[in-house]
């Protein structure tokens, strides 16, 4: 039986963090410091549980359930299901949110700042058109790009972000202790933080990537299921952990930066302010460079994936360049939604598909408790949807939250569904779901 070497541990580690980590997770940690201030400790940690732990559970349960991909493990729950819930995933990480998201980061980070005073709407429109234009080039000519962003400018732009989170933790800019939180932060800052956590997404793209670094374990030589498993949770731990510093180093680095600066209106516009701050303008212009970079890197990722899995999802239509060019001219028009914007409708999405992924996830794990009887995929599944729509309606922009029947929905929702006001309304439906399911599984096995 083949077992991984540290080192070929490492690599698949290497590789997980690379995929796992872009420069659109930097903007939550760093705003979230700005706002939680004094109380950022308890913020991190419950950021942490959505931003590492969850991800890590997400690609460990593809490990251990011996499927080809999240098409095939949602499809417990049913074939139509696995169906709806690939192609919702995909669409969130892919062309709705996290590809136009892309843009957006890297012109508020960068390119604005440089061109102060032109118009914001004519600049992004420039900026993201010249962007998805690359996008696309590369999309379709992958060729040794990948390989050469990741091996040489993704690491360019984790040795600057080192070098100002070093230099800004050395020379802080404020006490941390002297920062009153805002918001959330004040009474609740760890379900504040765990919900800012959903922002990186990166529990959805646990399930959707987990694939690859399984096939890239298998491709070192690993065959026997639980040696994968445990591969895969090993890799998954050194990535984790470098996350986990990363996060909150950059969190103390906001908190630190409000000493010098209020709070900026997203963790984009936070970003390059403290990298203006410590490094002037030359600063900013590398930061910016190198952010974008980072960022075109994660947006040929993603539409690279999401073009394969929907050619794979629908063999009978269109072929993957017609993917790819759509998905890039979503992205494009999105993208000029600006960054508030696309945070802002992102969230309610996120809120009703994280409880699904998350008790996707649970119920990998616990398959063996019920021999993985669809009954309870099903139960589940179906009370855990009921309570996540509340979520969604509840986490809706305020125009559309505040309006007369939304609040009475969500109103009903916070006296019937406990931790409904903290986001969480999903979880008591989640474990009814699964007790009744238990019991119909024992019922038709009678």
């Amino acid at each position: 039986m083949k077992k991984l070497t540290i080192r070929e541990i490492i690599v698949v580690a290497s590789m997980l963090f690379g995929m796992f980590f872009g420069a659109g997770n930097l903007i939550f940690p760093v705003s979230m410091g700005q706002l939680s201030g004094s109380n950022m400790w308890q913020a991190a940690a419950g950021f942490l549980i959505p931003g590492v732990g969850l991800p890590l559970l997400g690609v460990a349960a593809l490990g251990i359930s011996r499927q080809d991909g999240l098409l095939e493990l949602s499809s417990r729950v049913g074939r139509r299901y696995g169906l709806f819930f690939t192609c919702a995933l995909y669409l969130t990480i892919g062309p709705f949110f996290a590809i136009p998201r892309c843009a957006t980061v890297s012109y508020t980070v960068g390119v604005e700042g440089i061109t102060a005073g032109a118009s914001h709407t004519a600049g992004l429109a420039v900026f993201s058109f010249l962007f998805f234009a690359l996008v696309l080039f590369f999309s379709l000519r992958p060729g040794e790009i990948m390989t050469w962003i990741g091996k040489v400018l993704n690491p360019l732009f984790l040795l600057f972000l080192g070098i100002l989170l070093v230099r800004a933790l050395a020379s802080p800019a404020g006490a941390i202790r002297d920062v009153a939180p805002e918001g959330g932060y004040v009474h609740g800052a760890f379900f504040t933080g765990l919900l800012e956590g959903y922002n990186t997404m990166d529990v959805l793209a646990g399930l959707a990537f987990g694939i690859v670094v399984v096939d890239a374990i298998r491709g070192l030589g690993a065959e026997e299921p639980g040696e994968i498993a445990k591969s895969t949770v090993k890799a998954g731990l050194f990535s984790s952990l470098l996350m986990a510093l990363i996060y909150v180093m950059v969190t103390v680095m906001g908190a630190q930066s409000r000493g010098v600066f209020p709070a900026s209106e997203n963790g984009g516009e936070a970003l390059a302010k403290i990298a203006g701050y410590y490094f002037g303008t030359a600063g900013a212009l590398i930061l910016a460079v190198t952010v974008t970079v980072a960022c075109l890197k994660t947006a040929v990722g993603l539409i690279t994936s999401c073009g394969r899995t929907f050619v794979k999802l629908f063999p009978g239509g269109p072929s993957y360049r017609i993917w790819a060019a759509a998905f890039c001219v979503l992205s494009f028009l999105i993208a000029n939604l600006g960054l508030n914007t696309i945070i802002a409708y992102s969230m309610p999405v996120l809120m009703f598909l994280y409880p699904l992924a998350i008790v996707l996830i649970a119920l990998t794990f616990s398959d063996r408790l019920f021999h993985g009887k669809m009954v309870v995929y099903q139960c589940v599944m179906a009370f855990t949807t009921f309570g996540a729509v509340f979520d969604f309606l509840r986490a809706l922009p305020d125009d559309i939250s505040s309006l007369p029947v939304i609040e009475r929905i969500t109103e009903t929702a916070a006296l019937l569904l406990p931790f409904s006001e903290q986001g969480f309304g999903w979880v008591c439906p989640a474990l009814a779901g699964f007790i009744v399911g238990f019991l119909c599984s024992h019922k038709s096995d009678l």
